[in-house]
């Protein structure tokens, strides 16, 4: 929580920001090109780059939570790498976008990042099939609220996919409400 700014003080929480030369070799790849984290992504740093737990963030347009999804996107692929080799079959990460065009936005994002580190991001929407098999040898998914609910109904020939899945992130949870 960062707290509001009161007249005449200074906003001090988040100052001191995490530079990516200080994370380790896994984190620099993904960041590369990026100096130091911003303030709500040094604040939530600790929690999401070296726990499990779960995160809610909400924060404005252009404040960085792309990267602080990276951040446990990172954490999951360390918790997946044993003396520098990441297993890519041990685990999967979903991410959920609201939209299509949001979805090949994010793959393309992602995927650029991933890809020095040999991870495979791939777009499942509607208008993007995956073979069972492209799911298998795919690490990220990037896909919607429609297509994701269709995925895990399927029941027992994705169960052994899904219970891969390390973490799932929900982009503009907002978003999904009533029906």
């Amino acid at each position: 929580s960062i707290p509001a700014k009161s007249a005449g003080s200074e906003l001090t929480v988040g100052n001191k920001r995490v530079q990516i030369e200080s994370l380790d070799e896994i984190g620099q790849i993904a960041f590369k090109g990026t100096k130091e984290l911003n303030r709500i992504q040094t604040i939530v740093y600790p929690t999401a780059y070296h726990t499990n737990e779960n995160l809610l963030i909400c924060a404005p347009t252009g404040a960085g939570k792309t990267n602080v999804a990276m951040l446990t996107i990172i954490n999951v692929i360390r918790a997946h790498t044993d003396q520098g080799v990441i297993h890519r079959d041990q685990f999967k990460i979903v991410y959920v976008a609201p939209m299509k065009a949001l979805a090949a936005e994010m793959t393309e994002n992602f995927g650029k990042k991933l890809k020095p580190l040999g991870i495979s991001v791939r777009e499942l929407t509607g208008d993007m099939q995956l073979t069972k098999s492209e799911m298998l040898a795919t690490q990220m998914l990037v896909t919607t609220p429609e297509k994701w609910d269709v995925v895990t109904r399927k029941g027992a020939g994705d169960a052994s996919m899904i219970s891969m899945v390390k973490l799932l992130i929900i982009d503009e949870v907002h978003l999904l409400h009533g029906e």
